[in-house]
């Protein structure tokens, strides 16, 4: 029997609706074809129905034409309560409400959603950032807590649908051999980068709010982290899963407790990337260049427990550097029992794991096949598996299915505003200098450029 359910999308005129919701959704009913999803466009542009077909069809392409037919759009402000009464009305039965808005419009329906009877069953999908702060993270879980049961917010991070992402909890935990040295004394450093070729791309009105640290390691990065440094949960149950990575981002704080020196930020200046000219980010479209927005950010924290002290994790993220890096870097220590006579290659070898591919590299020491006392580096690499979906497909069936194992609880969201605060602080104070690099360049000179086998 076919599985029903409204699907509405709150901003459903914007980027994130074009770009990736609309996409992953058709994707989704490709491969799934006993779902039905009736989906209601809102947001305040003025679409016809017919702009609104081809929105759809731009982004679906050809073949779910049944989808357009169970598909409108309506032209309306997301936090009027009288609007939104309406609209429940109209709806038969749990939806799923996603919010593809800025966190002020999310927090502001939300409010004017509680003042309504709402369908048990219902879901609220909020986009990242959850709030734009710690203090505003709280009173959006506090707001959310006074809905009634039944009806549950998903906080989403569509990296938690990333395939390399979850893989990392089976290659950890299947694997006795990986577990027993997933920690302090076997790894030197854990690198989590996302450097992307992508300057601003038309994002000012987001993105010059949000910056770099806010944009990827506040939210994204610290949940790559929690998959990489929790202990190992009894089970993949939502609350078994996410309590374990809850539990790690508490106990997570900026290097050395010294906000200062364990972060720093820069932002690109004019240069050639893609055979394109970039201008200056202080000069693109909508960008306040007194707001001193970050397009490349770095924080080193450490996890206060016993498997992992002494242990530094860097999160980075940058835009329009020249290479993408986006990769997960184990570094294992130096083998202190190597005996005297070897020569060649030395040194700690690394995991390598690909956020954005399915690519997972190990690099060891072996003996050199012309010489067997000479030791050379040979590379062990696999893909896993690509599931049939991407990251926004595997999120949207999660939030149709009301099953919540891929979004973010309030207990982790609280905490990763908590572990950023103090640089934001320090950045804020001007106790960190901007830097800045040449669009299409590695980044600033003075930083360690990024490589396929990670940071110096």
């Amino acid at each position: 029997m076919e599985k029903q359910r409204t699907l509405v999308i709150f901003g459903a005129d914007g980027d994130l609706s074009k770009r990736l919701l609309l996409p992953g959704l058709a994707q989704l009913l490709h491969y799934d074809g006993d779902r039905g999803v009736k989906l209601i466009g809102v947001g305040m542009s003025d679409f016809s129905a017919e702009e609104w077909s081809d929105r759809l069809h731009d982004a679906v392409g050809d073949g779910l034409k049944r989808f357009e037919q169970d598909s409108r759009y309506e032209r309306m402000d997301a936090t009027d309560a009288d609007a939104l009464g309406h609209l429940l009305k109209d709806i038969d039965g749990p939806a799923t409400y996603y919010f593809a808005v800025p966190p002020a419009v999310a927090f502001a329906a939300c409010e004017a959603l509680a003042t309504l009877d709402m369908a048990p069953g219902s879901v609220l999908a909020l986009e990242k950032p959850f709030g734009t702060d710690l203090d505003e993270a709280k009173r959006f879980n506090a707001l959310l807590g006074t809905f009634p049961k039944g009806v549950d917010a998903f906080r989403v991070d569509h990296f938690l649908g990333k395939t390399i992402v979850l893989s990392l909890i089976g290659l950890r935990l299947a694997n006795r051999m990986m577990e027993s040295v997933w920690n302090a004394a076997e790894i030197e450093k854990v690198e989590i980068v996302f450097d992307e070729t992508l300057a601003l791309e038309g994002r000012a009105g987001y993105y010059d709010k949000a910056g770099a640290l806010r944009d990827m390691i506040q939210s994204h990065l610290l949940q790559v982290l929690a998959l990489i440094g929790m202990e190992p949960p009894e089970t993949l149950d939502y609350h078994d899963l996410h309590g374990r990575m809850a539990e790690v981002l508490e106990a997570t704080r900026v290097w050395g407790s010294n906000a200062a020196e364990s972060g720093r930020r820069a932002r690109y200046t004019a240069g050639d990337l893609d055979s394109r000219h970039l201008p200056d980010y202080a000069a693109e479209k909508g960008v306040d260049p007194d707001r001193q927005t970050e397009t490349l950010a770095e924080v080193t924290l450490q996890i206060n427990t016993d498997r992992w002290h002494g242990v530094p994790f860097v999160l980075r993220s940058g835009k329009a550097l020249g290479q993408a890096h986006k990769q997960i870097i184990v570094h294992f220590r130096e083998s202190e029992r190597l005996p005297r006579g070897f020569s060649g290659k030395t040194g700690p070898r690394t995991l390598r794991m690909g956020i954005d591919t399915t690519t997972i590299a190990l690099d060891l020491l072996v003996n050199d096949s012309d010489n067997a006392l000479t030791l050379t580096v040979a590379e062990l690499e696999t893909t896993v598996g690509e599931g049939k979906l991407g990251a926004y497909g595997e999120v949207l069936a999660g939030l149709l299915d009301a099953d919540p194992l891929l979004s973010v609880s309030g207990r982790a969201a609280e905490a990763c505003w908590r572990i950023v605060t103090p640089v934001l602080e320090a950045w804020a104070d001007g106790e960190v200098p901007l830097d800045t690099y040449p669009a299409g360049s590695a980044g600033p000179s003075e930083w360690t450029a990024i490589t396929d086998e990670g940071t110096g």
